[in-house]
């Protein structure tokens, strides 16, 4: 009793000190804030000291202070008083660039809420959350603001799906489809989602729509979309798993672009054929192919799968036979980006959080919703999405120099 007396008293104290540091810290930004305010202020009245009017007096002066408002912050609300000035005979009016006129929250806190939103809070428990995360005084966030953020969020998506692709050059795509029930929807709604690797290796979101069962009719308006708004010049390697309709579309717009075929999906599609007892021991042959060191040996553990399988497990190896002509693409790139390129394991985590997200909330209320929540997903994922090993590589793909078995080819040689 003693003891958890004693250690509720620390946890106590422990509150308190933090309590007080938090305080401090608020009135620190405040006071650095109102200092910095106040500066602009005086340097802006400075500047236009010469432009007196006739009857001489200034045309800027100070005039007291705008009403008190809190800006919320990471370590909570800020109370600030803005300096005013009359300027009304200027022909641009003053407008702080350190404090903008609407400004409520911090960009951070900005960040925060399509985070928390896309990790699973519900819209009705924002308020509870940042108040724990920001402390006491949050206010502003109602379900009703969450709800316009959202909106926002639409418009910044329709803004997005019409950007200028002009000056991009995508030397890999990678492609997939999620399905999940959308509660305004009768059936499952399918977000298609199309992401690239530039010239200079950085992977980036290309295109989020959505489709109709993955089908050739959904694929193909995306990519003559993506032609449409500047990107002419033809990837050279798509990888996705096996819904035809992609590579269907694939092969009229963009005919060049070699195909590949997650070995991932593939495996698990293999797998699906095969009894338990044997999956480990097919599992282990199917990593030989893929992983192999030259595409020789890759057909040749090919060639030993379907003779140890095929008179036993027919819909196995018809599974596996009927890709073979896209499943090797990736020998003929460089070795560096084997890793990338043979299944779409770059595109999987974007999805991954999307299904929790979905999991958590019981689907979305619309369509419009989901593409939007997707979006925002996918941008904060995008952030911590890594450049492309061997990215010095990409122009020599570009200028379609031949590559065997990962290896640059010597023509000269």
């Amino acid at each position: 009793m003693k003891q958890y007396t004693q250690e509720k008293d620390f946890c106590t104290e422990k509150s308190k000190t933090w309590s007080v540091l938090e305080q401090i810290a608020r009135e620190g930004a405040r006071k650095m804030l109102q200092q910095v305010l106040e500066l602009e202020i005086e340097e802006y009245i400075e500047s236009h000291t010469p432009d007196n009017g006739s009857s001489g007096r200034k045309t800027i002066v100070r005039n007291g202070y705008h009403p008190s408002r809190s800006i919320i912050s990471g370590i909570g609300p800020i109370p600030i008083r803005q300096p005013r000035v009359d300027d009304r005979k200027q022909p641009q009016r003053f407008s702080s660039k350190i404090l903008p006129k609407y400004l409520r929250r911090m960009p951070s806190v900005n960040n925060l809420i399509p985070f928390l939103y896309l990790k699973g809070i519900s819209t009705n428990d924002f308020s509870t959350a940042l108040t724990v995360i920001l402390g006491e005084g949050v206010r502003g966030l109602s379900p009703a603001n969450i709800v316009r953020l959202k909106r926002c969020w639409q418009d910044e998506y329709q803004n997005w799906t019409k950007r200028d692709l002009s000056d991009k050059h995508y030397v890999y795509l990678w492609v997939d489809g999620i399905y999940f029930q959308v509660r305004l929807d009768e059936e499952r709604s399918c977000i298609l989602l199309i992401m690239g690797a530039d010239a200079q290796g950085k992977k980036e979101l290309i295109a989020i729509s959505d489709g109709y069962r993955e089908s050739k009719i959904s694929w193909r308006e995306m990519l003559l979309d993506l032609k449409a708004r500047g990107l002419q010049q033809m990837p050279k390697l798509a990888t996705g798993d096996g819904a035809l309709g992609f590579w269907a579309a694939l092969t009229e717009i963009f005919p060049q672009t070699r195909r590949q075929r997650c070995w991932v999906h593939k495996t698990a599609n293999i797998l699906d054929k095969l009894p338990k007892a044997i999956q480990s021991k097919a599992k282990y042959l199917i990593h030989e192919m893929y992983q192999a060191q030259s595409k020789k040996d890759a057909l040749g553990a090919y060639d030993h799968f379907i003779s140890a399988y095929e008179d036993k497990y027919p819909k196995a190896i018809e599974c596996l036979t009927k890709d073979s002509e896209d499943l090797f693409a990736f020998y003929d790139f460089p070795a560096a980006h084997w890793i990338h390129i043979r299944t779409t394991n770059p595109i999987e985590p974007t999805f991954a959080t999307v299904r929790l997200r979905t999991k958590r909330t019981k689907g979305c209320g619309s369509c419009k919703a989901t593409l939007s929540m997707v979006f925002k997903l996918a941008q904060e994922v995008q952030k911590n999405w890594r450049r492309l090993r061997g990215y010095k590589m990409i122009p020599l793909v570009l200028e379609n120099k031949q590559f065997r078995d990962g290896e640059l080819v010597d023509k000269v040689a």
